[in-house]
C-alpha cells in the first residue's frame, strides 16, 4: 500500500461552508478575541471551532471539559447527518489567497507507520523541522477520544517536475466540485474537486513510479532519500502517531494493520508550486557583546566562499560568510553556532519576520542581527536528508491567514 492513499472523506452537507471552515487550531495563539469573531460568525450553525480546540485555550482550567464536549460534538454532528462521505477519494483542492496566487493541494491519507518524527529518522514520511515533544500530550487529549480527524496538516513533496499533482488541476473542469467559497476572516477562497475512478488510479500510478525514483534526486547526498516532508502542522501529524503507537501498545498482539488510527488525513503540496513561498526567519541576539560573538563566528563556522549573511549591530554592519560544510542550509550552520555560543555565554536569541524589523531592533545596545537569506525551495528536502530535521524557525510558509483552514475529515474509531 502507498504511504499517501484515498480516503473515505468526510465534507458538511446541507450547511454554511463558511461557518463550518475555520483556521488552524495554533494559529491567532495570542488573540482570543481572533477566536471569539469566529465563534460569533459561527453562531448556532455546524463548525469546525466546536470541534477543536485552539491552542490559545491549551491549559485553561475549563480545557478538561472543552476536550469532553469537543467529543460529545462530533459524535452529534455524525448522528445529525452533517457529513457526506466521498468514499475511496481523493480531494484536488485550489487555495486562492489574498495575494491572488492560487496553491495546489491534494487531500489523502498517509500512513503513519511511514512516518518518524525523531532525530535521525530515515522513514518515507519526516518532519522538516525538530518536534517539541511537550507539545504532543496536550494534543493527545483532544485526538485519543476523538471519533473524527480534522486536519491543518500540509504535507510537502519535491516535484520539479510537477508530475503528481498538476496532472490533476488540468483536468479539474471534468471533474465533480466539491465546494466553492470564501474563507471566513480573511483567509481567501478555496475550490475542492472530487478525485476519484481513472484519475485517482492515474494519479497512484504516477504516485509509484515518483517514489521508485526519488533516490535518484539526492544522490551524492550523505542519508536516506525523503518521499514526502512536513510542511506545517507537524505537531498534529506527531500526535497521529503517538496515538496510534499508544494503541498498538494497549492491544498487543492484536493487528491493527487496517485500523483507521493507522492513518492521517493530510493536504500533499508540491513545494515547486508557484504559490508556495517560503519567507526566511532572522535571528537577532541581545544581551551580548556583538564583536565577540562575531569574532567566534569567524574563528570556527565561516570558510572563504561560504553562504554570505549581513549582519548589523548597532549603527555598524557587514558579512560574515559560513560554512557551507557544516549543512547543507545557511540558517543552520548559522543556527547551530548560536546553539553552541550561548550554551557557554550569556544571551538570548529570538526568531524576526521582516527586514525593517530585524534591523531596528539590532540597533539596541547589546544587541546583534543576522539577516537570513530566503532557503532555495530545492534546499528543504536537501537538507532534511543531509542534516536531519532542520533547525527551528528555518521559515516560515506563508502568513498566519495562509495557514490551512479545517474542512474536510475522516473517522478514526
Amino acid at each position: 500500500m502507498s504511504v499517501f492513499s484515498s480516503a473515505d472523506i468526510l465534507l458538511p452537507q446541507g450547511t454554511s461552508c463558511e461557518a463550518w471552515s475555520v483556521i488552524a487550531c495554533d494559529q491567532f495563539t495570542s488573540q482570543p478575541e481572533y477566536w471569539e469573531e469566529v465563534r460569533q460568525i459561527a453562531g448556532d450553525k455546524p463548525s469546525t471551532v466546536n470541534l477543536i480546540l485552539p491552542e490559545a485555550d491549551l491549559g485553561a482550567p475549563d480545557e478538561e471539559e472543552k476536550v469532553s464536549k469537543i467529543n460529545l460534538t462530533m459524535k452529534q454532528y455524525l448522528d445529525d447527518g452533517v457529513f457526506r462521505t466521498c468514499e475511496n477519494a481523493m480531494v484536488y483542492v485550489e487555495r486562492t489567497l489574498l495575494n491572488g496566487s492560487i496553491r495546489k493541494g491534494l487531500i489523502g491519507k498517509v500512513d503513519l507507520d511511514a512516518y518518524d518524527y525523531s532525530k535521525g529518522s530515515t522513514s518515507a514520511i519526516r518532519a522538516t523541522e525538530k518536534t517539541v515533544v511537550e507539545r504532543i500530550p496536550p494534543r493527545m487529549r483532544v485526538r485519543r477520544n476523538a471519533p473524527i480527524e480534522l486536519p491543518h496538516i500540509l504535507m510537502l513533496c519535491d516535484d520539479h517536475e510537477k508530475l503528481l499533482i498538476e496532472p490533476i488541476g488540468a483536468l479539474k473542469d471534468t471533474l465533480p466540485k466539491l465546494y466553492d467559497f470564501d474563507l471566513m476572516q480573511g483567509g481567501g477562497h478555496i475550490n475542492g474537486w472530487l478525485v476519484d475512478g481513472k484519475v485517482l488510479a492515474d494519479f497512484e500510478a504516477r504516485l509509484d513510479a515518483y517514489a521508485e525514483t526519488i533516490g535518484e534526486k539526492y544522490e551524492g547526498l550523505k542519508g536516506t532519500p525523503v518521499l514526502f516532508a512536513v510542511g506545517d502542522g507537524n505537531h498534529s501529524l506527531a500526535t497521529a502517531k503517538a496515538c496510534y503507537e499508544e494503541l498498538k501498545a494497549e492491544h498487543p498482539g492484536e493487528d491493527l494493520s487496517n485500523h483507521p488510527a493507522r492513518w492521517a488525513l493530510v493536504e500533499l503540496e508540491n513545494i515547486h508550486d508557484e504559490a508556495q513561498v517560503f519567507e526566511p526567519i532572522h535571528r537577532i541576539v541581545t544581551g551580548v557583546d556583538p564583536a565577540a560573538l562575531l569574532e567566534a563566528l569567524e574563528a570556527d563556522y565561516c570558510a572563504e566562499g561560504g553562504y554570505p549573511v549581513t549582519w548589523y549591530a548597532g549603527a555598524k554592519s557587514g558579512t560574515v560568510y559560513l560554512d557551507p560544510a557544516k549543512s547543507q542550509l545557511t540558517v543552520g550552520v548559522l543556527q547551530g553556532f548560536l546553539d553552541e555560543y550561548l550554551s557557554h555565554n550569556a544571551g538570548e536569541v529570538d526568531y524576526i519576520h521582516g527586514d525593517d524589523t530585524l534591523v531596528n531592533l539590532a540597533k539596541a545596545d547589546g544587541a546583534i542581527g543576522f539577516l537570513l537569506p530566503p532557503m532555495e525551495k530545492s534546499q528543504l528536502f536537501r537538507g532534511v536528508v543531509a542534516d536531519g530535521a532542520l533547525p527551528r524557525k528555518t521559515f516560515s510558509m506563508g502568513h498566519a491567514q495562509e495557514k490551512r483552514y479545517y474542512l474536510e475529515g475522516r473517522k478514526i474509531r
